[in-house]
């Protein structure tokens, strides 16, 4: 037992130090990487030292004035073409119309037109009833 254990061992130490060895043999040397960044230094493909440089927002700058474009909103606005503001503007819904196209008296007629015809359900008990 004590033999296995003395072998695991020394296999694992020669596969740690093995794969150190082949790191190292397979990068390029020192002085290959600061011929190459020399070269890149001279044709201008190297990054500034430092955060690097930030690309220039757009500009944002409009045509109009101050006034100009108050005078727009003031005109959207009595024209109605103005989006509400605020969230709960997206959830608003479209009121329905409000009240009849008929009168009491017309549809006190009508329901009873039905009820005679027996186009009424029945309420209460009796509808479960059926």
């Amino acid at each position: 037992m004590k033999t296995k254990l003395a072998l695991s061992a020394v296999v694992a130490a020669i596969a740690v130090f093995s794969q150190g060895a082949f790191a190292q043999a397979s990068s390029p040397t020192r002085a290959e990487v600061k011929a190459e960044t020399k070269a890149a230094e001279k044709a201008g493909k190297l990054t500034p030292a430092g955060e690097g440089t930030i690309a220039p927002a757009p500009g944002k700058a409009s045509d109009k004035t101050r006034a100009e474009r108050k005078a727009t909103t003031v005109a959207d606005r009595k024209a109605g073409k103005l989006a509400p503001a605020g969230e709960a503007a997206d959830m608003k819904a479209p009121q329905p119309a409000s009240g009849s196209t008929m009168t009491r008296a017309e549809r006190k007629a009508q329901a009873q037109a039905d009820r005679k015809a027996g186009k009424l359900a029945p309420a209460g008990d009796k509808a479960d009833q059926k």
